[in-house]
């Protein structure tokens, strides 16, 4: 099967690092075969336009850029809001920092016309550079992993059709760690292949996170933890994921706690008992020396064991089993009761004008409220199976001076009065240009009905009829369904990851879980 020119999109996620000059210049350089559109996700907290002034006008005069705001929820939210914009029948995400031939385009192309049907996904040959003159640190070890990696999204195309099926990255996994593992098994439970193709990509060694890196990373524990909970305990073996140290890490913890607490009774006993607790204590410094000093041994070994690198690896020894069994607890906890992705959605969030009622600009007037065809039919469909329901509705004719205070609140008075209660309402009053927090798009207003529900963004749904109601829920974390009316813009209904023609129909959606 052919893929002709266009049938792939790109999309990157992207902290704005440097690196990402590189990876669009490469981009804009490919000779054949290039991209439907290239879409880059900006992932931090605070978004700012210098992002697309650096896309290469060389890129941009021969294929679509577009630049969109992940709001900082992590690369898994980032190539959903990605990926769910795209139209081509392949989207290929690539990491901001990886570097791709001038030939990459044309074996793309290869992998991609002869991937069978069942083949989900083609992963690219990823080639990690070490230093050639002496011994690769214990950081530099750890990114050439990615070379064996059985799965990694550095540089990965994926079916849009196997993507939409499973619903897209888990966004639970806010780090750029077991996400991809975490697709990877939900393809091959739905039946997909997932394949390694002929085209390489160089992923350069970022750099080193100092000396306490290697005690940060162990928060992968908690992401550890939720595969678990989520593909059972050997999700490791069909992931194809080293089993690693972790066991070794607890022992290591169990027997430092051991010697602190036996330590301590036997410096407040007296007699046997004190004798018992120093014995134990003892035991348990020397199982821990035993094992920090086997740990630290193997750090250091494969390593360049320089003085620096050797005071570096036995300082963080010290302290990483403590850090990686925290978090493997932390994770038991937070995600114990985590169901499969997507979570079923336990709240829905509606916008008010032009969602629920009429759209009658700087409504101030109570007889105006008319509920739009199936509004009360959603919304008690939704009540009677226990979906929680909330308002979040931009009303900036306060600001504006048009609608007053006591205006806006009859109005939604009569709008519960007509459609019944809601379980929380939220109204941003602010002007565009006050660049508040909870006006549409920011997620501001998401945020506070969730955590006014008591609930994840995760487990609430936003339905909203302009791109602004989507925009606001991506930002938030949470799912949105536009249900499109005679304003809605046509492009607005083409970027939408979910439409349906009415309340009803999106309330249907909802109980459904097609999300």
């Amino acid at each position: 099967m052919r893929v002709p020119t266009g049938e792939y999109a790109v999309v990157v996620p992207t902290l704005g690092r440097p690196s990402l000059d590189a990876l669009l210049a490469a981009l804009a350089a490919q000779a054949a075969y290039p991209p439907a559109e290239v879409v880059l996700v900006d992932d931090r907290k605070e978004p700012c336009d210098a992002l697309g002034t650096r896309v290469p006008d060389e890129l941009s005069a021969r294929v679509p850029v577009r630049v969109l705001a992940g709001m900082g929820r992590g690369p898994a939210a980032a190539r959903n809001l990605g990926w769910q914009v795209c139209r081509a029948d392949w989207v290929v995400f690539l990491d901001d920092d990886v570097v791709v031939p001038p030939e990459w385009s044309q074996l793309l192309h290869d992998d991609l016309r002869g991937a069978d049907p069942d083949v989900a996904a083609v992963q690219a040959q990823v080639v990690v550079p070490l230093p050639r003159t002496r011994r690769p640190t214990d950081w530099e070890r750890g990114t050439a992993g990615l070379a064996t990696a059985a799965w990694i999204t550095a540089d990965m195309a994926v079916r849009r059709s196997a993507l939409s099926q499973v619903h897209g990255f888990d966004e639970r996994f806010r780090r750029a760690y077991r996400e991809d593992a975490d697709l990877a098994l939900r393809l091959r439970e739905r039946g997909w292949r997932l394949q390694v193709g002929r085209r390489t990509t160089t992923h350069p060694v970022r750099p080193d996170p100092g000396w306490w890196g290697s005690v940060r990373a162990q928060r992968g524990n908690a992401d550890d933890a939720l595969m678990r909970r989520l593909h059972g305990p050997s999700w490791r073996d069909r992931a194809g994921a080293g089993h690693g140290r972790l066991p070794w890490h607890v022992a290591t913890t169990s027997c430092a706690v051991a010697a602190a607490v036996l330590g301590a009774a036997a410096a407040a006993g007296r007699g046997r008992a004190r004798r018992a607790a120093l014995a134990g204590a003892t035991l348990g410094a020397a199982g821990w020396l035993a094992l920090t000093t086997d740990f630290v041994w193997r750090r250091i070994a494969p390593g360049p064991r320089d003085p620096v690198e050797v005071a570096r690896m036995t300082a963080s020894s010290l302290v990483l089993p403590l850090a990686a069994t925290w978090h493997r607890v932390r994770g038991h906890r937070r995600h114990r009761r985590a169901e499969p992705w997507p979570p079923r959605a336990l709240a829905v969030l509606l916008d008010r004008d032009g969602t629920l009622v009429a759209d009658v600009a700087y409504n101030d007037d109570p007889g105006k409220v008319s509920p739009l065809p199936t509004a009360k039919a959603a919304l008690d469909l939704l009540r009677h199976n226990d979906i929680r329901l909330g308002v979040v509705t931009n009303q900036s004719g306060v600001a504006r001076g048009l609608i007053s205070r006591p205006a806006l609140r009859a109005v939604n008075a009569e709008v519960r009065a007509q459609l019944g209660p809601f379980d929380t309402w939220h109204d941003c009053v602010h002007l565009p240009e006050d660049h508040c927090d909870c006006r549409k798009p920011r997620p501001g207003m998401v945020l506070d009905a969730a955590a006014a529900l008591g609930l994840d963004p995760a487990d609430v749904v936003v339905v909203g009829d302009i791109e602004s109601d989507l925009l606001a829920a991506r930002a938030a974390g949470a799912r949105a369904i536009l249900v499109p009316n005679a304003l809605t813009r046509s492009e607005e209904v083409a970027d939408a990851p979910v439409v349906a023609e009415s309340l009803l129909e999106a309330a249907e959606l909802v109980l459904g879980g097609t999300l």
